[in-house]
């Protein structure tokens, strides 16, 4: 019995799928995989690569955070925000990843440092998700080094 998989965000229905036959979501605690018949679960995402793969096919995301629920070959991620690889604008994502190192170097007073680190991880997981499409398509110039 495969895998129903439904991944929402803020914006609403990211995607949703039958016959899903495995998940590598990024987990708190590392990465997670999901089977068929998995073990009833609740846990928090980190900002990552979520990969879902059907058959042949993977679709890979780039996830900002959020929550996972497996239940019964059911999975339903509730996130903060996520991405296809070509959804996301590679030069709008670096241009993000150097601001937030940027103020993070400079630990102004007034900086709110947790966003900054949240907008950091937000940025390498988009970039890490075009790094490995271009990588999968065999070309392209090589994208910045990851996390």
């Amino acid at each position: 019995m495969p895998l129903k998989v439904d991944i929402v965000s803020a914006e609403g229905m990211v995607y949703s799928e039958e016959g899903v036959d495995r998940l590598i979501v990024p987990g708190v605690e590392g990465e997670l995989g999901v089977l068929t018949l998995h073990a009833p679960l609740l846990t928090m995402i980190q900002p990552g690569v979520l990969r879902i793969v059907k058959g042949d096919d993977e679709v890979e995301m780039a996830i900002t955070g959020g929550f996972i629920e497996v239940r019964d070959n059911r999975v339903t991620i509730l996130a903060d925000a996520a991405e296809r690889a070509g959804e996301i604008d590679s030069a709008r994502a670096e241009e993000a990843r150097r601001r937030a190192q940027r103020l993070l170097e400079e630990r102004e007073a007034d900086m709110d440092r947790a966003r900054a680190e949240a907008d950091l991880a937000r940025a390498l997981a988009r970039l890490k998700v075009v790094e490995r499409r271009r990588r999968r398509r065999g070309g392209g110039p090589p994208g910045p080094p990851g996390p």
